[in-house]
């Protein structure tokens, strides 16, 4: 049984339809015509069954022969060749349902990166706009190739999903393309984290956009962008188009993790290279371990110095009210002493949790980031 596609192609009607139409309606023979068109017979054919497009040239001599003005005749082809194009690309976009549907589609979908419809060509279409590529093969290329991408430079081929994985630092691109920022200026940003853990400290409302503010001045593109199913991704850090992202997914939702995964990102801006890619906690990547160790230290010097650490370890029994009189005093959130000193295993994991504070990344943004900015990235990339 033929598809609607199918059909519809079928119904598709070539310029050379009306070449006929109007020969045949003045009696002239194709023979003919292509005699006094001064062209092979079967080149005219050709031409009328729609296996040979209306050139420019074939245009002005079909005006001289039929008295039809070659403008009708330019038309009619580029009409006809735009519509056959589309079904044809429609085909070929129905055939990568299998690309599609390696996609957890209908949380992105949800997420407003993409219409909500069940046209798998409409998706795949909009899915390949997404990315900005011009077919799933560039897709593969910068994304899955064990050969590193200029565009990406990290290959997830070995990751459990690189679809998801992909789908969510693309987002982030587009995020980061949004957003005002002047140029990255080192200093002003190392120079910035004082400020920046001060507002760890006193976490106020608005905090990350704040933060987010912080970041801009100095020239860096902060962004939230929430995370997909399979792609257990905590952050991620790199260079796009000259311009540094930190992008965060506000995967673990305890003030902690957030501040020493911010923290750990930031160091990878300062300490290392544009040229660098590094994805946290994606299983399956290539990772410079010494580059991560000097970004763990970075962050939790960062949070605590080795001196306010000593000054803690000293005091004893440690109770919660030294807890906060620490906190207080170094300006540091209780919640991250408690995870550094469960880290060193000087506490148990089960020991202080309740000073760590819950944060709720987009339920504090009041909604998505990445939701918020979606229409403009996606209808303008």
């Amino acid at each position: 049984m033929a598809s609607t596609l199918e059909i519809t192609k079928s119904l598709l009607s070539p310029p050379g339809d009306t070449i006929q139409e109007h020969i045949d309606f003045i009696g002239m023979s194709q023979a003919e015509l292509a005699e006094r068109m001064g062209r092979p017979k079967e080149k005219i054919n050709d031409i009328i069954k729609g296996r040979e497009p209306i050139t420019t040239a074939t245009a002005f001599q079909l005006d001289k022969v039929l008295g039809i003005p070659a403008s009708f005749w330019i038309n009619r082809e580029n009409t006809f060749r735009k519509e056959l194009y589309e079904l044809q690309q429609q085909e070929a976009l129905e055939s990568q349902k299998d690309w599609l549907a390696a996609f957890p589609i209908n949380e992105i979908k949800k997420l407003g990166w993409l219409p909500h419809t069940r046209e798998k060509h409409i998706l795949v279409d909009s899915l390949l706009k997404f990315f900005g590529v011009a077919s799933t093969e560039e897709w593969e290329t910068i994304y899955v190739a064990e050969e590193v991408s200029v565009a990406f430079r990290v290959s997830l081929a070995h990751t459990q999903s690189p679809h998801a994985i992909s789908a969510w630092l693309r987002m982030g691109e587009l995020q980061a393309k949004e957003l005002k920022i002047e140029p990255f200026n080192k200093r002003k940003f190392k120079d910035a984290l004082s400020e920046i853990k001060e507002l760890a400290f006193l976490i106020p409302a608005g905090f990350a956009q704040q933060l987010q503010n912080i970041c801009a001045q100095c020239g860096v593109a902060l962004v939230y962008t929430p995370k997909l199913p399979k792609a257990p991704i905590s952050g991620a850090t790199r260079w796009f188009h000259n311009k540094p992202i930190i992008q965060l997914s506000g995967r673990f939702k305890t003030n902690d993790h957030f501040w020493f995964t911010f923290f750990h990102e930031a160091a990878h801006i300062i300490l290392h290279g544009k040229k660098d890619v590094f994805l946290e906690n994606v299983a399956g990547t290539t990772m410079d371990l010494e580059k991560e160790e000097e970004a763990n230290a970075f962050a939790a010097k960062q949070l605590l110095t080795d001196g306010q650490l000593r000054e803690i370890r000293q005091a004893a029994p440690l109770t919660d009210e030294l807890i906060q009189a620490f906190a207080n005093k170094f300006r540091t959130p209780p919640g991250v002493i408690i995870g550094r000193l469960q880290h060193l295993g000087l506490i148990p994991y089960s020991t202080g949790n309740e000073f760590r504070e819950k944060i709720d990344l987009f339920e504090q943004l009041g909604s998505s980031s990445a939701e918020n900015s979606v229409n403009s990235t996606t209808t303008s990339n």
